[in-house]
């Protein structure tokens, strides 16, 4: 478990530590000097991005990790996914800076789905639109680096594959490949910024419907600037306007965070980055080979794995307080492992 030091800044109040950049060695990483290990995800910040700002990239990913910030994470494979794929943040003080060029020329990993700049971090303006990006930029990467990988039925990003996708095609009048002439009169989504593709327009669509329910979108100022682009700006127009894209962000099955971030992270409990083990737990999990099982089990303790389908695949038993499993056997996806009644869900990669 890692203890986080109390930091305070001017506006808010953050439980994490900036600590120096423990990858110096490392050519992408090398440029920056500032680091925050956020539940095992990664702050990166050059020297000249203020420690205020740092610390509110970590609470804003720490808040929509942990939305009732209650110091356990609110959705454990999702932590795992994001820890599995070196989930970060880079923040750069200028789009295009030597920084950010040195980065892009030696990053090759998948961790990385946004970055922030300098002047897009308000901590005193947490998520409001046009002011601080930090809620945007790091959802982006939750949602890109995680969830679309746990859930590609409910958040695949390519056409015809999942109920955002579904959801996306209804909120934009029709399935646009590429960014069309001009939408439909009865689209509510019109995103109109040709680089982006389908699957970038998926992942901004995604973001809109987040923060529209989080109500961080409705003010009469910030529904008028973002008119060209999105039209459903309060809950309530977004449940009676998208109630397919409504009902996908409120599902609590996907755990979604429905609270909006304020900057201020710091839960009374110190065991936040502790997931409730109880009876069994496996590691790793997201794998791609083998599966440790622990726990306290009796003599010829039954193991039942299911696949999504809730179908049993294998059964084997355990002799003591570990089990083994080589999971190569197994398609990429999600199982679900079940010892005397307790259930916890396996993520295979390939």
């Amino acid at each position: 478990m890692t203890v986080y030091g109390l930091t305070a800044n001017s506006q808010n109040t953050v439980c994490f530590s900036i600590e120096a950049n423990p990858n110096t060695s490392d050519p992408a990483l090398s440029v920056f000097s500032k680091y925050i290990d956020v539940f095992g995800c990664s702050i990166y910040a050059e020297s000249t991005i203020s420690d205020d700002k740092v610390l509110h990239a970590a609470a804003v990913w720490a808040e929509l990790l942990d939305n009732d910030e209650d110091g356990t994470i609110d959705d454990p494979m999702l932590l795992s996914m994001l820890v599995y794929n070196n989930a970060m943040m880079p923040i750069f003080y200028s789009d295009g800076n030597a920084a950010m060029s040195t980065f892009e020329t030696n990053y090759s990993g998948s961790g990385v789905s946004a970055v922030l700049f300098n002047d897009e971090i308000d901590p005193s303006q947490t998520g409001h639109w046009g002011a601080d990006a930090s809620v945007e930029e790091i959802m982006h990467t939750i949602n890109h680096v995680g969830h679309v990988n746990i859930e590609p039925t409910v958040f695949d990003l390519s056409p015809n594959s999942s109920l955002l996708s579904q959801a996306m095609d209804s909120a934009r009048g029709g399935q646009w490949i590429t960014t069309p002439a001009t939408y439909p009169s009865d689209s509510w989504y019109h995103y109109d910024d040709v680089t982006c593709d389908y699957e970038c327009m998926a992942i901004e669509y995604l973001y809109w419907l987040q923060v529209t329910n989080m109500g961080i979108l409705d003010d009469p100022s910030t529904c008028a600037g973002i008119a060209n682009e999105w039209e459903p700006c309060s809950p309530t127009l977004l449940q009676s306007m998208d109630v397919l894209g409504y009902a996908l962000v409120t599902n609590p099955t996907n755990k979604l965070p429905q609270s909006a971030p304020d900057g201020n992270y710091c839960p009374s409990t110190s065991n936040i980055l502790e997931e409730s083990e109880d009876f069994f737990s496996i590691y790793p999990n997201p794998s791609s080979t083998d599966i440790t099982i622990t726990g306290e089990f009796d003599t010829n303790t039954l193991i039942y794995l299911s696949n999504s389908l809730g179908i049993v695949v294998d059964i084997w038993r355990t002799k003591g307080n570990q089990s083994h499993f080589d999971v190569n056997c197994l398609s990429s996806g999600i199982y679900f492992l079940q010892i005397n009644g307790t259930t916890r869900k396996l993520l295979v990669m390939d």
